[in-house]
């Protein structure tokens, strides 16, 4: 059997309230049965809240509207996300007035009450996971569905493999892994033609530490498979060796890491709901406002995190590239249809940054499968044909 994944779109068949993406949520929550949630759970809405001037995230107003659904079934809701995003949060509309819920930080007002947890990846033993969101009894893993620089999408999976964690979890653990592997020879390069291999990098993803005669890279800033430039300078000495397994480490510690995070959640207390509007290429965590450049799809929702990211991507390909809205910082994309790499996000950021391993690392891990079926709610063809209610302007309470 296939896992069924609910799906409502930002396209409706007329211009009515019960034809709106607000309505399709309210069917969409009925479809993920919230009936599990018991009197008293203690409910964890896993967000991103982005940071500083990223406007782009989650739409309150989805928020409010799930809560209230929480509060429906005796649950006591509440945000969390890192500590950063929570203190500054109201820059971007989310309090607990706006949200109808306590925002609290997912390790603490300190980012340091954590539960450890064993790994065992690649050198790496452990990972600090929230204790606040260890803690909970529900998770709703509330995504917005965009690109990410280190791995090509940022979606479920990211919100809470990377989200799920403390700070020096997330940015000394997570997303160094893809060092542990070999890719840089020092015998072979002299100081200067490491010099020259920062220079050739048109992204300045490559750094030199001179004392240490290493050259270190920022995966994130790396569109490498797009570009070569860096190979090209390094053609006559063969001081790097880049691999598809050094970028493909962050995808499979990402489901590794939200595996940790779902064992902790009882398999009919685990909700996953995906908000594919907004789809920038980076991550919230930029904290800028950036060019739209998929166009928008809707909200999809499923018990399954993979399924949900697996038709996530398969909507995001569906819908492709706007072109015209892609920053000029991408120098290397490839928008020719015949390329192997043919998710618009594998395009953005290159080959190595395939969207799909996740997916296929998390199904591996028994986390869900990626069959799925896709189950659309009130969808546009439907909604056209109802008989749409008298339509009534500022409806009570009225200032008349």
């Amino acid at each position: 059997m296939t896992s069924e994944v609910y799906f409502g779109s930002i396209q409706q068949g007329r211009d009515a309230e019960f034809a709106s993406l607000g309505a399709k949520l309210g069917k969409l929550l009925e479809h993920l049965d919230f009936s599990t949630i018991e009197k008293n759970d203690k409910v964890a809405i896993k967000m991103h809240l982005g940071f500083s001037d990223g406007y782009q995230t989650v739409p309150v107003f989805f928020v409010r509207r799930i809560v209230k659904a929480v509060k429906e079934t005796g649950g006591w809701p509440f945000v969390t996300d890192n500590p950063t995003s929570i203190y500054n949060a109201v820059d971007r509309g989310y309090t607990q007035e706006t949200c109808g819920c306590p925002l609290i930080p997912v390790a603490g007002v300190k980012d340091g009450y954590t539960k450890p947890v064993k790994v065992d990846f690649n050198k790496v033993k452990e990972l600090d996971m929230g204790g606040v969101l260890h803690d909970a009894d529900v998770l709703i893993d509330l995504t917005h569905a965009k690109g990410h620089a280190n791995c090509g999408y940022g979606g479920a999976i990211k919100n809470i493999a990377l989200g799920g964690y403390s700070g020096p979890s997330r940015w000394n653990k997570i997303h160094g892994i893809e060092n542990v592997y070999p890719w840089w020879d020092a015998k072979k390069a002299s100081p200067e033609h490491a010099q020259k291999l920062v220079e050739s990098c048109p992204y300045s993803a490559l750094r030199y530490d001179k004392e240490k005669h290493q050259l270190n890279i920022a995966r994130f800033q790396c569109h490498y498979g797009n570009c070569t430039e860096c190979i090209k300078a390094d053609k006559d000495v063969g001081a790097l060796n880049l691999q598809p397994e050094q970028f493909e480490a962050f995808q499979e510690f990402m489901a590794i890491a939200a595996q940790k995070v779902l064992d902790t959640f009882d398999d009919n207390k685990r909700f996953f709901i995906n908000v594919a509007l907004q789809i920038t290429a980076h991550c919230d965590c930029v904290g800028l406002p950036q060019p739209v450049i998929v166009p928008e799809i809707g909200i999809l929702a499923s018990r399954d995190i993979v399924a949900v990211e697996q038709a996530t991507l398969d909507l995001i390909k569906e819908k492709g590239l706007i072109e015209s809205e892609i920053p000029p910082y991408f120098k290397h994309i490839k928008l020719d249809s015949g390329v192997d790499f043919s998710h618009p996000f594998a395009r953005l950021w290159g080959p190595y940054k395939n969207p799909y391993l996740v997916t296929k690392h998390a199904e591996k891990l028994g986390m869900g499968q990626r069959e799925y079926t896709l189950v659309e709610v009130l969808s546009p063809k439907k909604t056209m044909k109802m008989k749409p209610p008298k339509h009534v302007f500022e409806r009570a309470p009225s200032f008349y």
